[in-house]
């Protein structure tokens, strides 16, 4: 179960927080002695902690006292040295792990309700008899309406170990009654490919959210059924991926890139972390032109990707700065159930940068990267990009690229703000766009399970009926209308008003299509392919 993500996907929300804590390496363990200064360390932390526990004027709680010393502590390091605490681990983990144990739902809340999207196919969930648009009211006879639900909220309930039990109470509007159900928990898959579909009859393109256990095994697929259907040019879509396992990223590029084509490598203080991955295998594509979308949210892992093949001369990069996430976290299982992932080493692409951006201590100001660009006017104007001329490198066929700071495309794309405004802004915020969408789907879906996405595509409009509606629940959400506002937004609202309705009749692929033709990087990597395919046949 997850709430859909594509819920606050506008370009104009660039500040909002990239999941930057992600895993890159392998587990280690270690067995070091403490040096003379760690004991020295250790005996006086060990020492005032003693006091307060004997003499503070108060009872203290020594475990939360010891948790924010490590967390301050870690702050003196780097941005994505973490501390998680053993009730966020579990969580924190099933992100990467490609599937979680739950009851197999997607879900949304609205004014303080939850409601079931849909259930997953083949989950248990779908299996005893829920329903898209059922309200969620009780669990295990708890209420759960009302109460200031949030995300974690949901997950604390409704995960659980495989083969537990579920008591769920809903309502139906259909049924007079709540109902009752119980469900047996079960292994949930999760997909790190959202969608891959043909463009035209050439053209394939491959989303890809994050870099999980699965996410290699769904790309391979991907990219076989694409070739099926006649794919000879690839968009490869990482925009908004902050990232995950690096050997599924390194597993990734090896399907694009020639033999023995080096992917990343690493350094660390210790030589047991300095590694170098290359392509090893024959790969599934490595001849026809690739075009890689990367935003300012792509990190991490996706930035692999995307430095190798733009090093090799193997894609064209187009989009807007990534991230600029080059450290190598070392996952650390503590004890009572915490973890520390802590950083090992410092990854470089072939031509030998680094892409991570400048850290000096200062977590606000690097936390706050993101929207300096925006004040900057660098996701507005190619010129605006900082680059350090005294971190210049060059790809095996001579072109420019640059270290220090993330992965600067081939190609800039701008944000598009000339239908973006405010008002809109509110209305996915408020939840207020997804939840007037929601409903109409449910009011007319037989109509549209009886349509075949091309109709869909071709002839349904989003109605100006359906914008005064959608305007009223905004009202009820606490959004204020904004006349001047709204006629600027509003041929952007219909396209998402219109993927939203693809996406709850069609999936992800119903949603990317529709979706797509608002995504001014989506167009621009259409327009590329002649370039393309000269980079590839020099290869």
């Amino acid at each position: 179960m997850n709430n859909s993500k594509w819920a606050i996907r506008l370009p104009i929300i660039i500040t909002s927080a990239v999941a930057i804590g992600v895993l890159l390496g392998a587990n280690f363990t270690t067995s070091d002695t403490p040096s003379g200064d760690m004991n020295k360390s250790l005996f006086k932390f060990r020492e005032v902690l003693g006091y307060i526990d004997r003499n503070y004027v108060d009872d203290v709680d020594s475990e939360e006292l010891v948790e924010t010393a490590i967390v301050k502590m870690l702050e003196k390091l780097d941005p994505h040295t973490v501390y998680i605490p053993k009730e966020e681990a579990v969580l924190a983990q099933s992100q990467l792990q490609g599937n979680f144990e739950g009851i197999g739902i997607e879900f949304n809340i609205f004014k303080d309700t939850l409601y079931v999207v849909t259930p997953l196919s083949g989950g248990p969930s779908e299996k005893v008899g829920l329903q898209a648009g059922d309200k969620i009211v009780k669990v295990d006879g708890e209420n759960i309406a009302g109460i200031g639900l949030n995300n974690r909220k949901v997950f604390e309930k409704l995960r659980g170990p495989k083969g537990s039990e579920a008591k769920l109470q809903i309502i139906r509007d259909s049924k007079k009654a709540p109902l009752d159900f119980t469900i047996i928990r079960d292994k949930i898959p999760q997909s790190s490919v959202d969608v891959s579909y043909m463009v035209n009859k050439e053209v394939g393109y491959i989303k890809v959210s994050r870099f999980t256990a699965t996410t290699y095994d769904e790309f391979y697929a991907a990219m076989e059924k694409l070739i099926d259907q006649g794919m000879k040019k690839l968009v490869l879509d990482l925009t908004g991926n902050p990232g995950g396992y690096l050997d599924k990223a390194v597993n990734m590029a090896d399907e694009l890139l020639a033999d023995d084509d080096m992917i990343v490598y690493t350094k660390g203080k210790e030589t047991r972390y300095n590694d170098e991955y290359r392509a090893v295998r024959k790969g599934i594509f490595e001849k026809g032109p690739v075009v890689v979308m990367i935003d300012q949210g792509s990190a991490s892992a996706s930035e692999i990707v995307a430095g190798a093949l733009q090093d090799n001369d193997r894609a064209l990069i187009v989009g807007r700065r990534s991230f600029g996430k080059g450290l190598v976290q070392m996952p650390i299982n503590l004890s009572d159930g915490a973890e520390l992932r802590l950083t090992i080493s410092r990854y470089y692409t072939p031509s030998g940068r680094s892409i991570q951006k400048p850290y000096d201590g200062k977590d606000a100001a690097y936390s706050h990267d993101l929207a300096d660009r925006y004040e900057n006017g660098e996701l507005f104007v190619a010129d605006s990009i900082h680059v350090n001329d005294t971190l210049e490198y060059a790809t095996g066929k001579g072109r420019k690229v640059y270290g220090g700071g993330g992965i600067v495309p081939d190609f800039f794309v701008p944000i598009d703000t000339t239908e973006t405004s405010s008002y809109l802004t509110k209305m996915y915020t408020s939840n207020s766009l997804r939840e007037y969408t929601f409903k109409y789907y449910e009011a007319n879906k037989q109509k549209f399970e009886k349509m075949g996405f091309d109709e869909f595509f071709n002839d349904f409009s989003v109605t100006d009926k359906m914008l005064e509606d959608l305007n009223k629940v905004a009202k009820e959400n606490g959004v204020k209308y904004a006349a001047a506002d709204f006629a600027k937004s509003k041929e952007l609202v219909r396209i998402h008003m219109k993927a939203q309705i693809a996406r709850s009749n069609w999936g992800e692929e119903g949603f990317f299509p529709v979706f797509n033709q608002a995504d001014e990087i989506f167009i621009k990597a259409l327009t590329l392919f002649d370039q393309a395919e000269q980079l590839a046949e020099r290869n």
